[in-house]
């Protein structure tokens, strides 16, 4: 044998695979549970049974037909979270129509970009949402998008009409479907250039929604409280393919993130689960009315999307009483989740690293030059294999090749490190790697660092151009309120003695708030850009 362990896992599981098509799934899981709560929308008071969210699904689904909509078929939805949005994913699905999930923050250009690259026949839009006109938006757009045939409105005529329609089982039940079946496309945002359209199977996001519910221990007596935004891999699939698979409860506390709403919506439904990014579990702890809201009935949750500052993860556990809570990785191609913690982790585990390898899955960290496996310990780019993969990028063939290669394995651009137990820790994407003064440093690291800092809220570093050291490091930080200005003295100072000299920031700046994406991941590129204005390196 081996003195070398290598850096690969795979995930056993004693639990098989589903090899169902989602619609198929939801009808069994509803004829088991017919009575129990499917889906709550808590700004409305709306709540449907099992039963009647099949009804309407299928209903909808036959609205679907009627409007022309046949299997491979794409159809856009253009919304926050509400429920028509569940409605249409489940009755798409239904009828192999492909769902595209287009960005709440989309803007016109963009729109019209995903409209044409997946060629949308039907758009399934909100009118407004926050500040956004999509009404107008849409006008602006619609004579540059020759494929887009309809356009339905929530709340207008037209929807109620296609979901009010007449079910018809038996039309419903004649159309031939496969698992493989691609059923989703969702464009990643890309932080350069335009986004890819990561096309996802049944399959895929089925079996992917149903093990993430498996680790996190749900059965038809849990209700999940899905914060982040349906759009996006997070919402649909670890949160309402998560629930639908279990018997479970999808709750919706409100269109957008609303740190109240969410607690709210936890203590008014006796939620046992909260999903959400980091920042919005800080923006919950820190609301000013936390101690008023009854949060007593969780047990689990999830956190994902970026790291968990070792502070959080305690305030999570100690305060909300989430004793269970997981910590997930993945990417939208992956469907999207690769590793995760699990119920009896440690919490030194769950703060680290974003746990083992999933059921039915493989993952190894491989050198990026050479392609090879590493030894466990060692540095590498983080690779998936199995289920989970995507079809591919919709019409892209070139980009596809890119990420997967000859064997099938998704390359993630993400650098990690596999511990002897199979624990994954990620310490960076490839692309934000410092290197300075052939010094490879991982800002992950020190950001780790400066929130043990008594005045940091957050912390982003990362490297700015240098004349002579090639890259130096910028912190941006978030402040404590009342706390005292930080300099790159003060910041230096502190880091004296902690941290090997050429891993302390040479540059710092406070700010109000991170450049983010919709999802909650930090825009270093943006933050790169912006520093070097700041700091007149142009």
């Amino acid at each position: 044998m081996d003195a070398v362990q290598l850096s690969y896992d795979s995930g056993v599981s004693d639990v098989p695979l589903l090899g169902e098509t989602i619609g198929a799934n939801l009808d069994r899981i509803a004829a088991r549970f017919p009575d129990r709560d499917a889906l709550v929308e808590c700004a409305t008071g709306r709540r449907w049974t099992y039963r009647q969210f099949v009804a309407d699904v299928d209903a909808l689904a036959t609205g679907l037909l009627d409007a022309g909509i046949v299997k491979g078929d794409r159809v856009g939805i253009w919304a926050p979270n509400r429920a028509e949005w569940t409605l249409v994913q489940y009755a798409t699905a239904k009828i192999g129509a492909i769902l595209v999930n287009i960005n709440p923050a989309y803007r016109a250009h963009e729109l019209e970009y995903v409209l044409n690259q997946a060629g949308i026949r039907m758009l399934v839009s909100a009118k407004t949402f926050k500040t956004s006109d999509y009404v107008a938006m849409v006008e602006q757009v619609r004579p540059k998008c020759a494929g887009l045939e309809q356009v339905v409105f929530l709340d207008a005529p037209e929807w109620e009409r296609m979901a009010g329609a007449t079910a018809d089982p038996e039309r419903l039940a004649a159309i031939q479907l496969s698992a493989d079946d691609p059923i989703n496309i969702q464009y990643t945002s890309g932080t350069t250039g335009f986004p890819k359209g990561a096309t996802l199977s049944h399959h895929n996001i089925l079996n992917n929604g149903f093990f993430v519910g498996e680790l996190c221990g749900y059965t038809e007596q849990d209700r999940v409280a899905i914060v982040p935004p349906f759009y996006h891999c997070f919402g649909m699939v670890m949160g309402n393919l998560a629930c639908t698979s279990h018997g479970a409860a999808m709750v919706i506390p409100s269109e957008g993130f609303d740190p109240a709403a969410a607690l709210g919506a936890v203590a008014a439904e006796r939620c046992t689960s909260l999903y959400g990014v980091p920042t919005m579990f800080i923006a919950e702890l820190e609301h000013p009315d936390f101690d008023s809201f009854d949060l007593s009935s969780l047990r689990t949750g999830i956190m994902a999307g970026s790291p968990c500052p070792v502070e959080v993860m305690k305030q999570v556990i100690d305060r909300m009483g989430m004793r269970e809570v997981a910590i997930c990785y993945g990417m939208t191609e992956t469907s999207p989740v690769s590793t995760q913690t699990r119920a009896d982790d440690s919490l030194e585990r769950r703060v680290s690293t974003v746990g083992r390898v999933g059921p039915h899955l493989e993952i190894k960290i491989v050198d990026p030059a050479t392609g090879l496996t590493v030894p466990r310990g060692t540095p590498g780019e983080l690779c998936t294999r199995g289920y989970s993969v995507m079809l591919g990028y919709w019409e892209q063939p070139d980009r596809t090749a890119e990420v997967i290669d000859a064997a099938r394995w998704m390359h993630t651009g993400d650098l990690a490190v596999m511990d002897a137990d199979g624990y994954v820790s990620i310490t960076g994407r490839i692309k934000d790697m410092v290197i300075r003064g052939g010094e490879n440093i991982y800002p992950r690291e020190i950001e780790e660092f400066l929130y043990t800092h008594p005045d940091v809220v957050d912390a982003q570093v990362i490297g700015v151009p240098d004349a002579h050291y090639g890259e130096e490091l910028m912190a941006w930080v978030r402040l404590r309120e009342g706390a005292e200005p930080m300099t790159a003295e003060s910041l230096r100072e502190f880091c004296t003695g902690k941290l090997a000299h050429y891993k302390i920031p040479r540059y710092v700046h406070v700010v109000e708030e991170f450049p983010m994406t919709v999802t909650g991941k930090i825009r270093k590129v943006e933050m790169r850009e912006r520093a070097k204005e700041i700091l007149g390196l142009e």
